[in-house]
């Protein structure tokens, strides 16, 4: 029995062995591609120039989606197919204007605002946080403008935490300061990137609260703003917006499959949002994601493999101000009964890819882990418990596994929502070694699977 024992801890270990090479080739066919001759960048400016910006219900938008359509075929995959979506029509308006004691700002109207009914003029009162809005209450507020002026926390190193601690102010700034009868609200840009490039953004109403205007501000006059409050406390400022929120339209999800050839009812869904603001050209937020996912199937694909599961691209529609494509999505696959494997999402722009982090359990989390030897090679050493992403974001209630591309973040809030959001700030190889990253991933999630735990064997 002790020899018995011996040899199959041998025959384990030869095979492990061999499974470790057989992933270390496949991984290194798939960067070799992608290094040389990838499509990524090409298609990437294709979506940037032939189509633009492209924010929910825009005519670019619905361009986007044959764009998208047309592309997937050329790669000839296993099957290509729209999955309709309602989204909403949010207009910017050919107004944008605003100035301080007469001299002009540079603004950006929040996704979603009101229109301000032509110029409104007012002083100013500057906060930090809504508790100090609330401590000045109605008396120091009502008829003025409230200018949100949180900024981004330098000493975090994570950008994305430091967005997360001021995003609140543009979310739902307007109507916090509604409540106390302001007039309009300036909030300042959430970046750390100090120019004249107001960043625009997502922004919501309370129900019953009077909506009012509001725009975000660029960092250098969101600073001047702020010194002039304190050396001349009675200055005006002006603003003249004019948006619109049109009917809902009908749009859609773009959806690519590469077949199973063992399960291919078990599905490993991966993407990114095809749309983008109305500002700059959309390239890091989310034309990026829109190329590595692309891309990340079109290697498979090259390469030879042949997948266990069905290999799901998915460009989701209105992650910008609405989500919708990926709550359709959720729906369609519940409804369905879809069992999904797991989840990838890259919407964190087209910089170096560090790594991954995975929404799931500990098990699932440390089978990720496993698999760092395998891709630490690239550069690749980021493996965490963490957030998956929007668009895959409702597939969670279906106790799906969530995967999220991790770029290197420190110059993603540079461009955000901005007009610098452009093809020409995004690098070719970052870019491409993102593709290849993610392609990796999706290989070693269908080779190994993340859910034995709710009855997948591998």
């Amino acid at each position: 029995m002790k020899h018995f024992s011996i040899l199959v801890a041998f025959i384990c270990s030869i095979s492990l062995a061999q499974a470790q090479t057989e992933d270390s080739l496949a991984i290194r066919k798939i960067f070799d591609e992608a290094l040389e001759n990838g499509h990524s960048y090409k298609n990437l400016k294709s979506l940037c120039k032939d189509v633009g910006a492209r924010l929910s219900g825009s005519p670019e938008a619905a361009k986007a989606v044959v764009w998208a359509k047309e592309l997937l075929e050329s790669y000839n995959f296993d099957t290509v197919w729209l999955q309709p979506v309602k989204v909403p029509h949010w207009v910017r308006g050919d107004k944008e204007e605003a100035k301080l004691n007469g001299v002009p700002m540079s603004i950006k109207t929040l996704g979603g605002s009101v229109f301000s009914n032509g110029l409104i003029t007012a002083n100013v009162v500057e906060i930090q946080s809504f508790e100090e809005l609330e401590e000045l209450g109605r008396e120091q507020i009502e008829g003025k403008f409230v200018f949100y002026n949180r900024a981004f926390d330098r000493k975090l190193i994570s950008t994305g935490q430091a967005y997360s601690g001021c995003v609140g102010q543009r979310w739902m700034g307007a109507s916090k300061a509604s409540e106390y009868g302001a007039i309009g609200v300036f909030v300042r840009s959430l970046t750390h990137h100090r120019d004249d490039n107001a960043h625009t953004g997502s922004m919501g109403y309370e129900e019953g609260i009077k909506k009012i205007p509001a725009v975000a501000l660029g960092i250098k006059d969101s600073e001047i703003l702020s010194i002039m409050l304190k050396e001349k406390p009675a200055s005006k400022a002006s603003m003249n917006i004019n948006p619109q929120t049109l009917p809902d339209k009908d749009s859609y999800n773009v959806i690519a499959e590469i077949k199973g050839k063992i399960e291919p009812d078990k599905v490993i869904t991966f993407g990114g949002h095809l749309d983008s603001w109305d500002v700059g050209e959309g390239a890091h937020d989310d034309g990026a994601g829109v190329a590595h996912s692309i891309e990340a199937l079109r290697l498979l694909k090259k390469i030879g493999y042949e997948p266990q599961y069905t290999l799901r691209c998915v460009l989701f529609m209105n992650e910008e101000n609405g989500n919708n494509g990926g709550k359709t999505y959720a729906a369609v696959a519940k409804e369905k009964g879809e069992f999904h494997v797991a989840a990838l999402e890259s919407d964190a722009g087209g910089f170096v890819p560090r790594g991954f982090t995975l929404d799931g359990t500990k098990e699932q989390v440390e089978l990720m882990q496993s698999w760092e030897p395998l891709l630490r090679p690239y550069k690749l050493h980021i493996f965490d418990k963490g957030w998956g992403g929007v668009d895959i974001g409702p597939l969670k209630n279906q106790n799906t596994p969530l995967i999220g591309l991790r770029p290197d973040d420190q110059r993603y809030f540079d461009h955000h929502h901005s007009d610098t959001d452009v093809f020409e700030n995004v690098h070719r190889r970052e870019l491409e070694l993102g593709c290849a990253s993610f392609a990796a991933m999706i290989y070693l999630v269908d080779k190994y699977g993340l859910g034995a735990d709710r009855g997948i064997t591998n």
